[in-house]
């Protein structure tokens, strides 16, 4: 069993960044693929960013590749999403989700536990 909390989230401006993080319980975090994943009003949760086990291995969606970066540091249980350039399309509910396979996957239902969401908001 995994349990995730996300921070990092709020209010910036058009151009801003933001670090959101995740923080995991369990003693095999190290042994999960992360998932990062968001949600924007009316719109279904797509998929933002995953990492592999080791930090070795990732996968970025194509629209924020080049803005956003995917981290991990296993020793202390966390899964960090850094968001730069950010614009207000990027406006949405951030999800950290984790996935007991070693391999990075981009779909909702690959995923086994997920967090609460924190909220992104982007002002033009």
């Amino acid at each position: 069993q995994v349990q995730l909390v996300e921070s990092g989230g709020g209010l910036v401006q058009s151009g801003g960044s933001l670090r959101l993080s995740c923080a995991a319980s369990g003693r095999t975090f190290s042994m999960y693929t992360m998932g990062w994943f968001r949600q924007a009003p009316g719109k279904e949760r797509e998929f933002v960013a995953a990492i592999s086990w080791g930090g070795g291995g990732n996968k970025i969606a194509d629209f924020v590749k080049g803005r956003f970066t995917i981290s991990r540091e296993n020793g202390k249980n966390m899964v960090y999403l850094q968001m730069s350039s950010l614009e207000p399309e990027d406006t949405a509910v951030y999800y950290c989700a984790a996935r007991n396979l070693w391999n990075i996957a981009s779909e909702d239902p690959a995923y086994d536990y997920w967090g609460q969401g924190t909220q992104v908001t982007v002002s033009s």
